[in-house]
């Protein structure tokens, strides 16, 4: 399908990516993204998709907008669906109408998927509303980097400084003194607040607040740096009982998070919830077997099992592919008990259908051996899925119990290769 997407990325908080734009990603052949669009977003996209990074930052571009531009058409006439990932929308200071404007031109079929601009997202992260019945009833987005071709600025400064609607600026940064001066110039009171939102709604997110004489000193002093969010009105007064995104516990701390790639979901987003900045670098790789004959050798004489003990999510989810192989469900375990080591594999095997007999409150080996002592294991028949390479402990204290053990390995652990 010859198309291409503009998509907007959203502010940086992958959670504030729309569901349209996340499942155009899922499907799109190439993915054309920009330095603003956090990278976490390309974990919807497919493996196979050919990513190309056209970031902009400061004065360093990756890409010139001109080529950025061919390359959309060239890779659309190729017959291959293109998402053009943009940070924030791309049609608020995203130069998203060029990039549009030269697909009209070239015949080139598209779609503009909005997206939660920082404009919006980046202040209320920062606990400041862009208007409140009290303060201000309406809101001016205004670019703080204009062309640089034009002779004359197009800001009517007297009546941004005479508004009474919040000014936000865009990449401001850089030119934060000429616009503070423009404005009290022009007529703003130099004590209106105001406040710069850096890295808006993420876990680098920073905020300075200061008096428009005082802005431009203070961010030079705290080396404040692009990109970041100018605000400017009385509503940033608001902050200091609104603010709610800075006070979370880990905010700013950096977590490498070491577990297996598909296995860290739920422990980044715990973190991440509460602020960490986290970098995933499995150090384990996990995959099924190549040869299952061993475990399906098992499967067909579960009926002859007294107990079946699974030590890992991993090992109930290897074990469960195995049985639909061969067209079977819970009901092949027929009358044994099952155990489980820690809640996750217990819930696993919820997610399943089955709920276990012994659960022991420490997750380890040695409990699972108490437990099933005091079931009485002696002379029982047991049969422990796991890792190729595992701890040898379990299955031993069993036999030391009076048990006969069938291990059997239905996945394995690699170094991982790659990291990211």
């Amino acid at each position: 399908m010859s198309k291409v997407y503009l998509l907007g990325a959203g502010p940086g908080d992958p959670g504030l990516l729309t569901i349209k734009a996340r499942d155009i990603l899922a499907v799109a052949d190439t993915v054309v993204y920009d330095y603003l669009a956090s990278t976490g977003l390309l974990q919807h996209c497919r493996e196979d998709a050919e990513l190309i990074y056209v970031g902009k930052k400061g004065g360093e571009h990756t890409m010139g907008q001109a080529d950025i531009n061919a390359l959309l058409v060239d890779k659309a006439r190729t017959g291959l669906c293109v998402a053009r990932l943009k940070g924030g929308d791309p049609y608020v200071f995203g130069r998203g109408a060029e990039e549009a404007e030269d697909l009209v031109a070239a015949g080139v079929d598209f779609e503009v998927v909005p997206g939660v601009t920082s404009a919006v997202a980046a202040p209320a992260y920062a606990g400041i509303p862009l208007t409140h019945r009290l303060y201000a009833s309406s809101v001016t987005f205004i670019t703080g980097h204009e062309d640089p071709t034009k002779e004359e600025s197009a800001h009517n400064w007297p009546a941004l400084a005479h508004s009474a609607s919040t000014l936000v600026f865009f990449m401001g940064v850089k030119n934060l003194e000429s616009i503070a001066n423009n404005l009290i110039q022009a007529g703003m009171d130099s004590q209106t607040p105001a406040a710069l939102v850096r890295w808006g709604t993420t876990c680098q997110q920073q905020t300075l607040t200061a008096r428009m004489e005082d802005i431009a000193l203070k961010s030079r002093e705290a080396g404040f740096r692009a990109p970041a969010l100018l605000i400017v009105g009385q509503v940033v007064g608001l902050r200091d009982t609104l603010s709610w995104f800075e006070y979370k516990p880990l905010l700013g701390r950096g977590v490498v998070v070491t577990r297996a790639r598909e296995q860290a979901s739920a422990l980044l987003q715990l973190l991440e919830d509460h602020g960490a900045c986290c970098f995933q670098f499995p150090t384990i790789a996990i995959s099924g077997l190549e040869d299952t004959r061993g475990i399906e050798e098992a499967v067909d004489r579960l009926a002859d099992y007294d107990w079946c003990i699974f030590t890992s999510v991993n090992g109930v989810k290897h074990f469960w592919a195995v049985l639909e192989k061969k067209g079977l469900d819970t009901r092949a375990l027929g009358r044994a008990k099952v155990g489980a080591i820690g809640p996750a594999t217990a819930q696993a095997l919820v997610d399943r259908g089955i709920r276990p007999d012994v659960v022991p409150d420490k997750y380890v080996a040695e409990s699972v051996v108490h437990s099933l002592v005091q079931e009485g294991i002696k002379g029982r028949k047991v049969l422990i899925p796991r890792a190729e390479k595992a701890r040898e402990i379990l299955p031993e204290e069993l036999i030391r119990a009076g048990a006969e053990v069938d291990v059997v390995p239905v996945y394995r652990t690699d170094l991982a290769e790659k990291n990211g």
